[in-house]
């Protein structure tokens, strides 16, 4: 049987690229030196694209693919995915859900006590040899902190159950109120003036760019810490390193960036940040779980089948 081809826009794992060679022609746009000779060449013929979820599939560029048929997101997130656009050309878009809910809450707990705790700066305490010289200085525990999540999705309820767990209290933000027992907020702003932690769990896209802007820092206040497991188009970098450096709020802990992998050097040089280069995800397990769906997602399109978790 012929294969198929299809337009790959991001690095990915061997684990994936091997059963996507098997089943398909893989034409590699993100490794091309000439991008524009390789479409000229292919474009013609692409049926599909497999993407990560933090890469992008212009509209510029699916306009020069006439019979591409589906995209295949290597990751939860699809915002850079034009959906209405696919939508209104017939063309399917599938991503990999659920399957990653539960490493990026470990992640996002993780990083709520590598905050709380000051578990970095301990940890370059002793390997510096400082202990001998004093103990580390007090932090601050969890127990009747208030976690305030914003965007209660399946990931937002996962991160709220393993922090209840912890001993907070939890209260949410989002579209609409939700059949739960935590309490609601309906301005972001309120939930940032009670919250001890504002975690951020919602999609990305222009609907959510800088939701998490000055305002919303300067009232969560000194006593609060922003983490965020979600997009860093989600926050506001340039008034976070600001809020950092002043002492507008107490600290952070990020697992995502605004254009990544870049990360502004102020903000490295931030000592109440704690940042992670975007690995919530990133166990074996959970990427492989994420691939399998890639590759079934356009099995079952191409096999005239019901997608395993379409976006549209």
């Amino acid at each position: 049987m012929e294969k198929t081809p299809v337009l790959v826009l991001a690095p990915l794992p061997d684990f994936l690229m091997e059963p996507l060679r098997a089943a398909h022609v893989c034409h590699d746009y993100f490794h091309a030196e000439d991008k524009d000779a390789l479409l000229a060449n292919v474009g013609a013929h692409i049926r599909g694209i497999v993407m990560a979820g933090h890469s992008m599939s212009p509209v510029a560029l699916l306009e020069k693919l006439p019979k591409l048929e589906i995209i295949s997101v290597f990751g939860v997130g699809y915002d850079g995915v034009p959906v209405d656009w696919c939508r209104a050309h017939g063309i399917r878009v599938t991503n990999t859900p659920d399957v990653l809910t539960e490493d990026v809450a470990d992640t996002a707990s993780a990083l709520v006590l590598m905050t709380s705790r000051r578990l970095i700066s301990a940890n370059r305490y002793l390997h510096a040899g400082s202990w001998t010289q004093g103990p580390f200085p007090l932090a601050h525990a969890l127990r009747g902190k208030l976690a305030g999540i914003v965007g209660l999705g399946r990931i937002g309820k996962a991160i709220a159950q393993r922090l209840e767990a912890h001993g907070m209290r939890v209260a949410y933000h989002g579209r609409a109120r939700q059949e739960v027992s935590w309490e609601y907020f309906e301005s972001l702003i309120e939930l940032a003036k009670t919250a001890d932690f504002l975690i951020v769990a919602c999609p990305g896209g222009a609907g959510t760019k800088h939701l998490i802007n000055a305002q919303v820092l300067e009232a969560l206040g000194a006593k609060g810490t922003l983490i965020n497991i979600a997009r860093g188009s989600v926050v506001d970098e340039m008034a976070l390193i600001a809020a950092l450096q002043s002492g507008t709020i107490r600290g952070a802990g990020l697992d995502v960036f605004e254009n990544e992998p870049l990360v502004p050097q102020a903000l490295m040089q931030c000592e109440n940040a704690v940042l992670l280069p975007h690995l919530s995800s990133g166990t074996h397990e959970t990427r492989r779980a994420m691939a399998g769906l890639v590759v079934g997602n356009l099995a079952a399109y191409f096999d005239g089948k019901t997608l395993l978790t379409p976006v549209c």
